[in-house]
């Protein structure tokens, strides 16, 4: 199934997970570190990939950005948190 502007959305077994970017800051560092852009991963096993920006890491906002990049009735693997 692809979307409007052209992409496959991702399919099969696929793994998500979110990371903290941004240059090196003192103070605490990880998850809640001032300055830093959450991207949320997600990539097929042995293939493609589909990153994004989201605004937090709340279920919900995590649970869009899946509907919106993983076809319907995928496997999705997470840590859970």
């Amino acid at each position: 199934m692809a979307k409007a502007d052209g992409f496959a959305m991702l399919q099969g077994h696929v793994e998500a997970d979110e990371a903290y970017v941004g240059g090196r800051r003192p103070g605490k560092r990880g998850r809640g570190a001032a300055g830093k852009t959450i991207v949320f991963g997600m990539q097929e096993r042995g293939g493609r990939l589909a990153v994004e920006p989201v605004a937090n890491v709340k279920m919900a906002t995590l649970r869009e950005a899946v509907l919106r990049n993983v076809e319907k009735g995928s496997t999705v693997s997470t840590d859970e948190l």
